[in-house]
Parts: C-alpha cells; structure tokens; sequence
C-alpha cells in the first residue's frame, strides 16, 4: 500500500485534467459494441458503477437522456461495472446482464464488464478515485476533460463539446481541489491499513496491550476517524473490560461528538452506550445514564421532530435512553414521531420502508410489553432482541 500510494502520489501518474485518456481493458461487453479504443472527433464519458449503488442506478435515466441528447455531436457513453458483488466473475456477469434486462431493457449506451480489478487499476486508482458512480470525460484529443460525479454533467459535457472547458480556470481549480482531497483520503487509507493489520494480528494473538497501542497509535494520527475512536472504547470496555481507563476514553468520545455537532457521532456514541447488541453489567449506570442523556438532548435537538431528517432514524437510539432512565412515556413517544416521519400506513409499500417501519415497531412493542401494529404490519414483544439496527445519515 505504501510503495502504491508513493508511485501514485507522482504527479506524472496521478490520472487529471490533461491527461491521455487510459485504455478500455474489460472482459466483456454486455451491452452494446465492443470498443478496442477512442475514436479521435469523439466525446466518451466512462463511467464507474455498480448495481449496488443506489445514486448510480438513480442516474441512469439521465445518462440515457444525455446519451440521446448528444448522439448527433459524437457522444458516446460507456458504463463500466467493475465493482459488482458475487461469489464469482461468471455469477457477476450473469446476475448483471439479468438485471439490466429487468430495470433498463432499452439502456441506449454501452455496459462493459471487468472484474479483474484492471480497469479500477487504470481508471480510479490514479485518480484518486474512491466512491460510485464516477464519470471521466474523454474529450475529442483523447485527454481526460473531466473527472468527478455524474450530477456535474448536465455542466461540464456542453462546455466539453466546445472544447472551453479544460482550459477554463474552474476546470483546473475543480481539479486541483479533487486531487488535494483525493490524496489525503490515499494517505488515510494507507496509515489505516498499516494500523488495521498491527490491530488484527495483535488480536489474533489476544495481545490486547499491543492492539490498544496500535489504536491509539491510529487516533493520534487521524483523530477524526469515527472507526478507531469506537474500536478503542470497545477494546477497553468490552474485550479488556478495564472501567478506570474506558470510562474517560468513553465521556471523552462523547464530548468530542457533541462538540462536532454530528448527528454521526453523536449516534454512535449513544449505540456505544445503549445497543441492545452490548453487555453493560459491569458499566456504571450513573455515568452511562449521565452522558446518555447529554447525547439524547443534543441529537433530539439538532435534528427536531419536524425536521424529518433522514426520517428521525437516530430516535430509537434516545428511546433506548430514556426507557432506560424510567421516562417510558417519552421513549413510546420518541418511536411514535419516527413512525409518523415514515408517512401514512397505507403509503408505505417499498420493502426497505417496511423493514424500518418493522424495526420501529420492534421498539415500540418492547416499550410498551404488548403487540403492536401500524397499518398491516404487526410486532409481539422479543425482550430487548432486535433483528435489525438503525441507519444513520452520511
């Protein structure tokens, strides 16, 4: 990673604006002509996805229509699924081309399928690219035009046709800026993998001095990776089950999240102190209900009932709290305002709103020690056992 990270750090590697545009190396092609290389005159937009992510396939439609749009000026988009999910490359493939037959059966652009790691390896990796989708433009020279997410097209494609825009300052200025983040994000992953290695085999072994120095070794160096900051309350109060030193790690962590305002940490150190999932026997109550209830407050009023904030998702987690401290009524009263942000019964139909709506209720019904039912979905009461856990907003 290392060696990696030093060879695409260069600046005569690193993939931006200018550059000549890297070759298409895929095993096949699933939709459309295959392509062998960029036709000179010609505008591409190579863009990486995958079936799993959600913005991506949202974005289809759109790319369809740009797709339609601009065939006439030499417009052609390839769509390159290099990140698929499956137990094998034959299972990937046939799982792919069944879906796209199922959801986009008049897609009018390419889909290219590579799960060799070969095209991310010319493609993302020097660029400092990490998340789905993104879109490269190849402009009419065979260089690179324009890197970055595929909302920022309806912008940069008409610019590129023009051949204004890789010159433009915003254009150099975007890029420089995505080649600032995307090295720090390299180097992040580099020092996590070193540390995660250390930590892992110093758990194998069950050397736990060695992997709390390895943590700890890991938040000085990144102090705002959420990762390392839970792995070091867990080591301490789960697997070490040392209280003198965990307690102050732990109402450190919570200061620190409410500090930041995050409704991310905050969520997270409240999961910390009242999952389900966790054995508090030997933690103090006083303390855990004590910064319970700070972190309660502030997510409660950072993201208020008529918000409707990623639908209030974070309230089982205050519930928990406040059964906990006696205040069963605002607990029962925390799930019925996140069950109202889910909308009418009758208009919850997806399958992903169910399993939320389910998972409240799993709430509510072990609150209240009854069944309990909103529209057609029913819970019995399991105890504290839950089957699923929240989400919690990016």
């Amino acid at each position: 990673m290392q060696k990696a990270l030093k060879k695409a750090l260069d600046r005569n590697v690193v993939l931006q604006i200018g550059s000549p545009a890297p070759s298409i190396q895929v095993e096949s092609w699933l939709r459309g002509e295959p392509l062998t290389s960029f036709e000179p005159g010609k505008v591409y937009i190579v863009e990486f996805w995958a079936t799993w992510c959600a913005s991506c396939v949202d974005g289809m439609p759109r790319l369809m229509q740009l797709q339609e749009k601009y065939k006439d000026s030499g417009v052609e988009i390839i769509g390159v699924a290099a990140s698929e999910d499956a137990p094998t490359a034959d299972e990937a493939r046939s799982t792919l081309d069944t879906w796209l037959t199922e959801k986009f059966m008049n897609l009018n652009y390419r889909i290219a399928f590579d799960s060799t790691g070969g095209m991310n390896t010319l493609w993302m990796e020097p660029s400092f690219s990490f998340a789905l989708p993104t879109s490269f433009v190849v402009d009419r020279d065979g260089q690179i035009a324009f890197i970055g997410y595929p909302m920022q097209l309806d912008e940069v494609l008409p610019k590129v046709l023009t051949g204004s825009w890789r010159a433009s300052n915003k254009a150099k200025s975007a890029d420089r800026e995505r080649i600032a983040v995307g090295e720090t994000i390299a180097r992040e992953q580099a020092l996590k993998k070193k540390i995660n290695d250390i930590y892992s085999a110093a758990v194998e072994k069950k050397d736990w001095k060695a992997a709390l120095s390895a943590i700890e070794e890991g938040i000085a160096l990144m102090p705002d990776n959420l990762g390392l900051r839970r792995s070091h309350v867990n080591l301490l109060l789960r697997t070490m089950k040392d209280m003198q030193v965990g307690l102050p790690v732990m109402s450190q962590f919570v200061r620190d999240a409410i500090h930041r305002k995050s409704e991310k940490w905050m969520t997270a150190a409240l999961e910390e102190l009242f999952s389900p999932n966790f054995d508090y026997s030997q933690f103090p109550s006083a303390e855990r209900l004590a910064m319970g209830k700070q972190l309660s407050e502030h997510i409660l009023e950072l993201n208020p009932p008529e918000s409707d904030q990623c639908k209030l998702l974070p309230y089982p987690l205050a519930a928990l709290y406040y059964h906990e401290s006696g205040n069963k009524d605002r607990a029962i009263e925390l799930i019925h305002l996140a069950l109202k942000s889910q909308g009418a019964p009758e208009r919850i139909r997806d399958e992903d709103e169910q399993d939320e709506v389910l998972h409240l209720l799993q709430f509510l019904a072990y609150f209240k020690g009854e069944n309990v039912c909103y529209g057609g979905l029913c819970v019995a009461p399991n105890n504290g056992r839950f089957d699923s856990w929240y989400t919690v907003c990016g």
